[in-house]
């Protein structure tokens, strides 16, 4: 009984200690960075404040993200080529 417990254990901490990576790295990719919080925060739109309210950060910083593609876009669109 004793062998199969100083087998059993060390793998149960294995096998934990692996998930736990998976955990972590999934986290670890889905972090807002502070900067684009920051910008967020200083310039909300209704909208984006409504999401927060409502869905969280995750929601409000899409919405975020799809407004500064917009305007990058145009801006692009507006600078002349030579």
């Amino acid at each position: 009984m004793t062998a199969w417990l100083s087998v059993l254990v060390p793998l149960l901490v294995m096998f934990f200690a692996l998930g736990m990576e998976r955990v972590e790295s999934r986290l670890r990719e889905s972090t807002v960075r502070q900067d684009e919080l920051d910008e967020m925060l200083e310039q909300p739109r209704p909208d984006e404040v409504r999401a927060l309210f409502r869905s969280g950060t995750s929601r409000a910083l899409e919405l975020f993200r799809l407004r500064n593609r917009r305007r990058r876009g145009t801006r692009r669109s507006q600078v002349p080529s030579t």
